[in-house]
């Protein structure tokens, strides 16, 4: 479990780091607080911290129902996945949003396996 502990640190940390870019952006692209449009190029910093978040609220339970029900280390790679897929979207995004993609498949691709797996485990052990 250790391994998933250190992949979900790393997930949260990454968020972390995709907030304070919206914080930057908010500050480079004179965003004032509270508002959430404005600038283009800020406005896409702070859909990737909004998405993180959606991604996030899946990937965190899911990622540990399945370590604690199937496999810790499948787990944690499939988390790594996510990690790097939310990597490869924040900057991609920001960059162009059409170049999202990728990412944006690594993200939901583990996120899949991970709440469909966790599903069929804890079924599984049920029997």
């Amino acid at each position: 479990m250790e391994y998933v502990a250190i992949v979900t640190a790393l997930a949260l940390l990454e968020y972390m780091w995709i907030s304070v870019r919206v914080g930057a952006a908010r500050g480079k692209y004179n965003v004032e607080a509270p508002a959430t449009s404005g600038n283009p190029i800020w406005e896409r910093h702070y859909r990737v911290q909004q998405n993180t978040v959606e991604q996030l609220v899946v990937f965190l339970p899911a990622v540990w129902i399945f370590a604690s029900f199937g496999s810790p280390v499948w787990a944690a790679a499939l988390g790594l996945l996510f990690v790097a897929g939310r990597l490869v979207y924040a900057i991609t995004y920001v960059q162009d949003p059409a170049k999202r993609t990728v990412g944006f498949g690594m993200t939901f691709l583990a996120n899949v396996v991970l709440v469909l797996g966790s599903l069929v485990q804890a079924v599984r052990a049920l029997a």
